[in-house]
């Protein structure tokens, strides 16, 4: 069984400026919110005995993991397969403007391409098919605890958009 935690509320205070640019934005901390929507997360009795906690590999979940890995007392593995949506799949830094563009066609046609179009974004198979790799390879723990993003868990579980810190259960029926 695998737990999804989406990260808890980020500081984008500083976004655009210094190291903060570009993909330097995936360095953002929690918030003081966050880290205190995180705690509260932690004492949810579903995640207690966790075997494990990956963690995608952007601080606002690296963070979220460290403070489930104190209360749980379990250890972390990061993942790189676990990171956010992208809204260009093939690694390629896009600014703002065009990000939102692509967000918003995203959710426009429901993470799938329209018929017969090819797009820069990654879709919502694109997410779960890396998603179902990463959790292939820990399938044999009985309780695995994810730290991720709210657009990974819906596009995996089929979920609304979860809340920071929101829990949500899942149970592949398949693993690549």
């Amino acid at each position: 069984m695998f737990y999804f935690v989406r990260h808890g509320k980020t500081d984008y205070s500083e976004r655009n400026t210094k190291m903060y640019q570009g993909f330097g934005v995936n360095l953002s901390p929690l918030s003081e919110t966050g880290i205190r929507q995180i705690r509260e997360t932690a004492k949810d009795p579903r995640l207690k005995g966790a075997d494990l906690i990956l963690s995608s590999p952007y601080t606002r979940a690296l963070q979220t993991a460290a403070i489930l890995s104190k209360e749980l007392g379990a250890e972390i593995a990061v993942e790189t397969g676990l990171h956010e949506w992208l809204a260009n799949k093939n690694y390629i830094y896009e600014d703002d403007e065009t990000a939102e563009t692509a967000y918003r066609e995203y959710e426009k046609n429901r993470g799938e391409y329209p018929e017969g179009e090819e797009k820069a974004w990654e879709s919502a198979e694109m997410i779960r098919e890396r998603v179902l790799r990463v959790l292939n390879k820990y399938a044999r723990y009985g309780k695995v605890v994810v730290a991720c993003h709210g657009m990974m868990m819906q596009a995996v579980t089929g979920c609304p958009h979860p809340d920071n810190g929101e829990i949500v259960e899942f149970t592949p029926e398949r693993i690549i």
